[in-house]
């Protein structure tokens, strides 16, 4: 057997088309075991109905599977698309020199043994990437899986799983093959469309941002699942997923978030900073939406695959019964949407159509008995209504009505697709009526959840995205009264001189030239030198201990506040220079600033990422109260000003009970200055300003700690 030739990948398209949409694949590795990887794909080929001709190389083979074997690729009459590499490790470089004089411009290697395996596998992995790149093959793995696509043209099934999807909207890209097949099982339970699927393995060439980046140009994908384990280039991910997101949104989930074996930091910024957290930060930026489990993941899909996008938050609620409604305004509510009185308008209709016993309002109750028509004129209400963006059905499948009715009307509604219309259907799938019901619903394209929470999730996660798209963060802000030449002749000597720490007096030097107030402080190098600067400061004044082997100084006793005559200080000198030897010390003289909030802001670094920029409330407890949040650098004012608002003592920072709230403005316009620092300078490692005190109208950094690489 043997498939008529088909036209190949018209040349001048999308390079990734050789491997997403093939007119034609071989499959190097070919083999007559039932199991194994190289007759498992064929089998597959041939059962989804791929519409392309199918190519088995193995030079012992007449056929394979009824298909006509080749010796090798070079026996193979005419073009070929795309190819399967299922040979040993060592193999696979020549295999790809035969696929390149060929003319192949898309490869699959399902074969392990490289990267994953150490040295041998990383040069093997090098020589056949080298090779790839000289006749301009794009290599997909290897230790992979493959691609799908379930676009009825191709019927492409270029992987080895067992899960058929049919035909949707819904495009996967997976690092990790078995939590990828899962995920489309998942979509397939749920009776959930597919429309691409990539599952890269070691993605040496073709990386997860290039999929994405396909994904987001492909007019039939409506949505992308993505699961990672990591991200091997932040900076290219980043890129491609700003794009992307403005387009069509990107549903993510991101495995080990937890803090175990994140390495200790010793500022507070870096051990705040989890072990996960630039992957939680870069979905943020580039508006993609996180998911902490794959359930979650896969139920929401439903609603993006068939919806529209809410305008705003505002949600009308239709039930038929009571209990379901309450538990679901609880989850709409938590998810951010509110629920807005009906107009008078809208209640003088509702009060015509709807039976006696019908509550009128929002939630609008058309009770157990209301049927199609009433399910219908509450729909109609509600998509006329300016103050309604969404629509949340709770449908119980009353035994004494026409619930096909209902369905029907529920689908005709949501296919005019002004409002996005999601359902929590309640029945007993037992019962064949109900079936018939529920058949109607889905094959209408009504996303349909057992739960009220499940499906309230949903149609939040319809509105974050709606939200997300419409977020503009702005530029960073470009400052005219810094000196940057002060931080870069700072930064050169700590350099020369083998510094890790920056010493004090380098430390507020810096943050003044960069515009950052500090409190006024002086650099002593004794006692009598700490005596009189206290009396220019002015009383009352803090004594810090200076050393460059002192991190948390007020952990050791190397601060001591409030000192308010010249015996004072001289007394706090002495028993520093008692307790932390004379030798090296210096002693810092700074105003003391009792009262005003204490804050914090800081930096660290990610590998790939650059600066994490953080803010939160400071002080000794900022590392068991752990009130903070980060952005990525560059931070603009928009996300300055999302720092402060999202920290969870938010309201603090406004002041209650009569306090004066803090200056917003001031500390807002400190974080963009932190950001620009590290920008204009990545050598800083971290940075901890801690605390800083609002007090009244005034911000002032009173401690401050710099270290570079």
């Amino acid at each position: 057997m043997e498939a008529a030739l088909l036209e190949p990948v018209k040349k001048g398209t999308h390079q990734l088309d050789y491997l997403f949409q093939p007119r034609s694949i071989a499959i190097i590795g070919a083999s007559q075991k039932e199991l194994s990887i190289g007759n498992v794909i064929i089998k597959n080929l041939v059962h989804y109905g791929y519409t392309g001709n199918i190519y088995p190389i193995n030079p012992k083979m007449d056929e394979i599977r009824g298909i006509k074997a080749y010796p090798s690729i070079a026996d193979v009459p005419g073009e070929i698309d795309l190819a399967h590499v299922i040979i040993p490790s060592k193999m696979v470089p020549q295999a790809i020199e035969e696929c390149g004089k060929k003319g192949i411009k898309a490869v699959i290697i399902n074969s392990a043994g490289f990267s994953e395996m150490g040295e041998e596998g990383i040069a093997l992995q090098k020589e056949f990437l080298a090779i790839a790149k000289e006749y301009g093959i794009r290599i997909f793995g290897p230790n992979c899986q493959g691609i799908i696509n379930t676009d009825p043209e191709y019927r492409a099934y270029c992987d080895f799983t067992f899960t058929f999807p049919k035909p949707g909207h819904i495009s996967i890209a997976a690092l990790s093959g078995g939590v990828g097949a899962f995920i489309m099982q998942s979509l397939f339970d749920l009776e959930i469309g597919m429309r691409l699927y990539a599952s890269n393995g070691n993605a040496c060439d073709v990386s997860i941002p290039d999929v994405i980046e396909y994904y987001g140009e492909d007019e039939q994908t409506k949505a992308i699942i993505l699961y990672t384990e990591g991200l091997s280039n932040p900076l290219e991910f980043m890129e491609v997923a700003k794009k992307v997101t403005k387009k069509k949104p990107i549903l993510a989930m991101k495995a080990g978030r937890t803090e175990e074996g994140a390495k200790a930091a010793a500022s507070h910024t870096g051990s705040l900073a989890g072990v996960d957290i630039s992957t939680e930060l870069i979905f943020e930026k580039t508006g993609i939406l996180a998911f902490n489990n794959e359930e979650e993941l896969c139920q929401v899909a439903m609603a993006f695959a068939t919806q529209p996008f809410p305008k705003g938050n505002r949600v009308g609620i239709i039930t038929n019964t009571g209990g379901p409604a309450v538990i679901a305004t609880d989850e709409l509510v938590n998810s951010g949407l509110q629920l807005p009185p009906l107009s008078d308008r809208a209640k003088a209709i509702l009060h015509e159509t709807m039976l006696p016993e019908a509550t009128i309002g929002n939630p609008i109750d058309v009770v157990a008995t209301g049927g199609g028509k009433h399910y219908r004129s509450a729909m109609d209400v509600l998509m006329e209504e300016d103050t309604i963006d969404s629509i949340f059905i709770n449908f119980v499948t009353a035994p004494f009505t026409d619930t096909n009715e209902v369905a029907r009307n529920i689908v005709e509604v949501s296919q005019l697709r002004k409002k996005p219309i999601v359902c929590n259907f309640m029945t007993n799938m037992s019962l064949e009526r109900f079936q018939e019901t529920a058949k109607i619903l889905k094959d209408g394209g009504v996303p349909c959840y057992s739960f009220p929470t499940t499906a309230a999730k949903a149609l939040g996660a319809l509105y974050r995205y709606g939200k997300t798209r419409s977020r503009e963060i702005g530029l960073p802000k470009e400052f005219s009264d810094i000196n940057s030449k002060v931080a870069e002749i700072s930064l050169m000597q700590a350099k020369k001189e083998g510094l890790s720490y920056l010493p004090a007096d380098r430390v507020y030097d810096i943050l003044a030239a960069y515009g950052i107030p500090v409190a006024k402080w002086w650099l002593a190098n004794d006692t009598e030198e700490a005596v009189n600067a206290a009396g220019n400061i002015g009383y009352p004044v803090v004594l810090k201990a200076e050393s460059a082997t002192l991190v948390h100084k007020s952990d050791k006793g190397g601060v001591i506040i409030n000192l308010k005559t010249a015996e004072e200080v001289r007394a706090a000198a002495e028993k520093m220079k008692d307790s932390f030897g004379a030798k090296g010390l210096k002693l810092l003289v700074q105003q003391f600033l009792p009262g005003g909030k204490e804050l914090i802001a800081g930096v660290s670094t990610k590998a790939g990422l650059g600066h994490l920029v953080m803010f939160g409330l400071g002080g000794i407890y900022v590392e068991v109260l752990k009130d903070v949040v980060f952005k990525i650098a560059p931070v603009t004012e928009v996300e300055a000003g999302e720092m402060l608002s999202s920290i969870k003592a938010a309201k603090l920072l406004e002041g209650v009970r009569g306090e004066k709230g803090i200056n917003k403005e001031k500390v807002i316009d400190i974080i963009q200055r932190i950001s620009k620092l590290v920008t204009d300078f990545p050598e800083i490692k971290e940075m901890d300003m801690n605390p800083i005190i609002a007090l009244g109208d005034q911000v002032f950094a009173v401690d401050a700690r710099i270290k570079i690489d």
